[in-house]
């Protein structure tokens, strides 16, 4: 079969950029008045999430020293809901695989997954809480701001998906994702996150807002009276400043890696328009992939391949690579287990390229519309085939860095990277 050829582009985002990230948490804690809120000794747990989150390991170890300045003694918890398979060890390791390890941020690190039940919703909603957490004088809720991969409201993900999803554990992730089947996922997230900041010691959150290039562009330490207010306004800056693709129609999109730390969903879906049904674009939702193959899982998600489901093909070594009752837990706690599908795959990329583009359409192979990506996280240089040449000549937002090519393979068959 006759394959596109492909052109690198780069992408020009226009954002801001912290160049110091440590100087600038540093500048914000003031302004929440800690010196009037700490007593020395006193204990504090900051929240350590799944997410692939830039900087994180710094941020972390920047708080830690923060806390101590006020002679307070901060712990680590890993706050990631079902992930790791919902084992505690494993959500240690996850954490130090991000670099959050005792050594460098010089605090502990306390993982269980036990929790407190620390109240009820007024809709009845039992309310859990990660016990080490719980127990400690303070709690410090720290997360990236973005769209949710699977819902839509004033509130997304963020520090109120931390205190439930997070700090909830695998039992309050599961109760919630219950719930939202038969109440919105905004009355859900607003009554649990107010009852968690009603009875959970919340000292202050700092929330994170990256930008298209996977940079910290905005951090900012909000009191928790504040947490409903700000995370409203932080979720429509972090939508203008979040990485898109730059067609809005893709005869086949191929992507390197998904994992948990590229995303929940193991895939952004407000970059591949699959945030409504597992397979299309819903009407108004853009970009519209006619098919998505996923070639292979990230290290760090240490074999969790939910979102495997969102692609129509992946490659064998994929789903090799995947844990199955990892995968199954976490798709099974969300609440969408279709995520955990395992779509046809075939053990090199010519074999999967030669089945996906005979399922495009009518539309020849060399001729079809097709993008690679490394993941949806990193999306400033990506390969393009020909058949956007005429577009990108009239985008001032777009350069070509490498002019047209041949897809380039092992002997094996395999994509070279890129």
């Amino acid at each position: 079969m006759s394959y596109p050829r492909m052109v690198r582009i780069q992408q020009h985002f226009t954002t801001s950029r912290i160049s110091d990230v440590a100087q600038a948490i540093r500048d914000e804690l003031p302004k929440i008045d800690l010196a009037r809120r700490i007593r020395p000794g006193e204990t504090v747990a900051i929240s350590a999430g799944s997410r692939g989150i830039a900087n994180i390991a710094l941020i972390t170890k920047t708080l830690v020293e923060e806390l101590k300045r006020y002679e307070a003694k901060p712990f680590i918890v890993p706050a990631m809901g079902s992930h790791g398979g919902g084992f505690a060890e494993e959500q240690r390791a996850i954490i130090e695989g991000y670099g959050i390890t005792e050594e460098y941020i010089g605090a502990p690190i306390k993982a269980s997954m036990d929790v407190v039940q620390v109240g009820s919703t007024k809709d009845g909603i039992p309310v859990y809480f990660d016990k080490y957490a719980y127990e400690a004088d303070h709690v410090v809720v720290v997360n990236r701001v973005k769209p949710h991969t699977d819902f839509i409201g004033n509130i997304e993900s963020g520090l109120h998906k931390m205190m439930l999803i997070g700090l909830g554990k695998h039992r309050g992730a599961s109760i919630y994702h219950q719930a939202i089947v038969h109440y919105s996922f905004d009355q859900i997230i607003r009554s649990v996150g107010q009852t968690v900041i009603d009875t959970c010691h919340i000292l202050f959150g700092l929330a994170i807002v990256e930008n298209q290039n996977h940079e910290t562009a905005l951090v900012e330490a909000i009191r928790p009276d504040d947490f409903l207010e700000r995370e409203k306004e932080l979720l429509k800056r972090s939508k203008q400043w979040m990485p898109r693709l730059p067609f809005d129609y893709v005869d086949l999109l191929i992507v390197d890696q998904i994992g948990k730390d590229i995303s929940g969903g193991g895939m952004d879906t407000n970059v591949i328009g699959r945030k409504f049904y597992h397979h299309q674009a819903a009407e108004e939702e853009f970009p519209r992939i006619t098919r998505i193959y996923v070639r292979d899982l990230t290290e760090a998600t240490h074999g969790n391949a939910s979102g495997i489901g969102l692609a129509e093909y992946v490659h064998t070594q994929l789903v090799k690579k995947m844990d199955y009752e990892a995968t199954y837990t976490n798709c099974i706690t969300a609440y969408a287990p279709a995520g955990a599908s395992i779509p046809i795959h075939y053990d090199t990329d010519r074999k999967v390229l030669d089945m996906a583009l005979q399922t495009i359409g009518y539309i020849q192979p060399e001729q079809a519309k097709v993008i690679r990506i490394r993941n949806t996280l990193e999306l400033e240089q990506i390969l393009v085939s020909e058949a956007y040449y005429d577009d990108i000549q009239h985008r001032s937002d777009l350069t070509i860095v490498e002019p047209a090519h041949d897809m380039e393979f092992t002997t094996e068959g395999n994509l070279l990277l890129f």
